[in-house]
């Protein structure tokens, strides 16, 4: 598990969903620091926050841990 690949991939998803490290803490219930933390991986946020996240952004908890989207893992495997 590589904290700081999925660190940014919460940073990518949260930009692409037009959010603010402070809009994403206020929807989840966590400051912007804890937000920035996730996403320069020094933490890791519990499983609750990853479902949580998976919900916010319509991705797995596989892929928030994987740092990457099913299809673009699948697709650099040749699958």
């Amino acid at each position: 598990m590589d904290q700081v690949k999925i660190g940014a991939f919460i940073a990518e998803l949260r930009k692409e969903n037009n959010l603010t490290q402070q809009a994403l803490g206020d929807k989840l219930g966590v400051t912007n620091k804890t937000i920035s933390r996730w996403e320069t991986g020094v933490y890791m946020p519990d499983i609750e926050m990853l479902q949580l996240l998976g919900k916010e952004f319509e991705v797995s908890v596989n892929e928030i841990i994987a740092g990457e989207r099913r299809w673009r893992a699948a697709r650099i495997a040749g699958l």
